[in-house]
């Protein structure tokens, strides 16, 4: 006998909104290049999709060819054959931009990480962005070697 759904993956399963993790994040399904990128960013609440939309654009002029994912509910950008330079998070307040070899940029990312190596870059919602800065440490991100995840 099949096992039945629960009401919340039944009701899940044809909604067309993804869910939104605890602190705002968007469950979107992994997958590689373009298209689950965007998802997430269109499924990011309020302020963030606009955010969003931005780093995604300044990120793609900055690096041709970036390689691009989403795997644990956040979107990585990438070199081919180099792993992940950088990564987009949503929490309640903020997005979060993990460099992960921020240690290694100049000037380094504000925030601190757990890992040795790995920076943040926090967005909140009234922040004014410096592009010109986010695009430099995207930039120095992109030469560097990347994670393998």
């Amino acid at each position: 006998m099949a096992k039945a759904r629960s009401p919340k993956v039944a009701a899940g399963a044809s909604s067309a909104k993804p869910v939104l993790l605890s602190g705002g994040n968007p469950q979107i399904a992994k997958g590689y290049g373009d298209a689950p990128v965007q998802a997430y960013i269109a499924a990011m609440p309020g302020w963030k999709s606009e955010v969003g939309r931005r780093l995604d654009q300044l990120i793609t002029q900055a690096v041709p060819g970036v390689q691009k994912a989403v795997k644990w509910n956040s979107p990585f950008y990438g070199m081919e054959g180099e792993g992940w330079f950088l990564g987009i998070h949503c929490f309640t307040k903020y997005i979060k931009v993990a460099f992960f070899r921020g240690m290694s940029l100049k000037p380094v990312p504000p925030d601190e990480s757990k890992s040795k190596d790995t920076r943040y870059f926090h967005i909140h919602e009234d922040d004014q962005l410096d592009e010109a800065q986010f695009v430099s440490w995207v930039k120095q991100a992109s030469q560097l070697p990347g994670e393998r995840m």
